[in-house]
């Protein structure tokens, strides 16, 4: 019979590796909570207009990577390729702006892109983001940019670093980018085949070649810093004011763009240096239009969102798992008995809040204590026909290796 293989591009995640993601998502719900941001969820599955409308149809995303498809209702639906335009919608449906002026979120959910699976990107893949709505101020960015800061420091994260550019207003991009068309078609005959397309579909995208023939090419091409308007000018120097006050450092790239339709002036991204050349761990910026766009009222607004399979590839060699110990690991003899007991006593100490594991094997009990001290357990409880006869238990501290006799009764009193 023919094995059936997980698709291409997904992947299952393990018991041996569900504590990094447990580890990073409670990281994450940690810091969130406490700046005040609420959690927020929305449908894996939208409308395909949705993204269309918000991202843009000469995006990549649009136009290479959305898996659509037709549910029985002859609908146009889309798996979300990414989380903020789906709380867009949400924000727009339940008339959040009505409760509140400003709006602190923060997600977590799988996402769906079509793309050439790789190191640390399935077609398949885990976001975690946040979204501030509702502040124009240059505050709201670096407050934004400050907690993807402190979350990939709370990590150990080693060697990444923030980049940050301006592409100004929708006006001040539009501009740019006739400019940069203009540079680029005298140049048209040496562009690779990937940049010829973009060229005629989504000029800015070409900034982010890896090409060094490319970027050979843009080393004198326009800069977008010189076709900023004077209030773009100014929300970028009061964001690097900001950054400045909470000694968070930066680098300035003025080729620095987003791949989404409804980013205005801030972009930024977090890097990390052992990544090669797709070294973008981190990538967000202001999106003043996209609530207007589906629909809502203009509201400003600036989010990031961070892919964790990318993540967890790289810190979590710095991660201490160890804290993730099992406080009692539950072994008997064969008989019946002494399951029963084991049982028992596993029921107790669940109830009380314990991280229990009963060894449910017919092996040796010489065989389980090693188990035991495999897993990192700090006591073992050991049930035998001996302990049941003189209905005694044996607690064994596995670090020092010293056993104790106590009474069945006794054992939740003596914890």
């Amino acid at each position: 019979m023919t094995i059936i293989n997980s698709l291409r591009g997904t992947c299952d995640i393990l018991p041996g590796e569900i504590q990094y993601w447990h580890y990073i998502e409670t990281e994450a719900k940690t810091l969130f909570e406490k700046a005040d941001y609420e959690e927020i969820r929305t449908p894996l599955i939208e409308v395909q207009n949705l993204f269309e409308r918000g991202i843009g149809k000469d995006t990549d995303i649009i136009s290479k990577e959305m898996y659509n498809f037709q549910d029985k209702g002859k609908r146009n639906i889309t798996l979300r390729p990414e989380g903020t335009a789906g709380i867009a919608r949400c924000f727009i449906e339940h008339k959040l702006y009505n409760k509140n002026k400003e709006h602190k979120f923060w997600y977590s959910g799988p996402m769906f892109r079509y793309e050439r699976p790789q190191y640390g990107r399935q077609r398949q893949f885990t976001q975690i983001g946040i979204e501030i709505l509702g502040i124009q101020d240059a505050i709201a960015d670096a407050e934004a940019i400050s907690l993807g800061f402190n979350f990939l420091k709370n990590l150990n994260l080693q060697s990444f670093y923030l980049e940050i550019n301006s592409i100004g207003s929708l006006n001040n991009r539009r501009q740019y980018t006739d400019s940069l068309t203009q540079y680029l078609k005298k140049y048209y005959n040496e562009l690779d085949e990937e940049s010829q397309y973009r060229l005629e579909t989504n000029p800015l995208r070409i900034l982010d070649s890896k090409n060094e023939k490319i970027q050979e090419i843009l080393e004198y091409a326009p800069n977008i810093t010189y076709f900023l308007d004077k209030e773009s000018k100014s929300h970028f120097d009061s964001l690097k004011l900001y950054l400045d006050a909470i000694d968070i450092p930066y680098e300035f790239n003025h080729k620095l763009v987003r791949g989404l339709d409804y980013y205005n002036n801030t972009a930024f991204e977090f890097k990390a240096k052992q990544l090669g050349s797709q070294n973008t761990i981190c990538g967000g910026g202001r999106y003043d239009t996209l609530i207007e766009i589906l629909g809502g009222p203009a509201t400003p607004a600036i989010g990031w969102a961070i892919g964790l399979e990318r993540l967890i590839a790289i810190v979590k060699h710095n991660i201490d798992v160890k804290s993730h110990l099992v406080d009692f690991y539950i072994i008997s003899d064969n008989t019946r008995q002494a399951k029963l007991e084991c049982l028992i006593v596993f029921n107790n100490l669940v109830k009380k809040d314990y991280k229990v594991k009963l060894d449910l094997n017919d092996s040796k009990i010489q065989k389980k204590l090693k188990k035991a001290s495999n897993c990192l357990a700090k006591f073992c409880i050991i049930i035998g026909e001996e302990e049941i006869k003189k209905e005694y238990i044996i607690k064994k501290d596995m670090s020092s290796g010293l056993q104790d006799w106590i009474k069945k009764e006794d054992l939740l009193d003596q914890l």
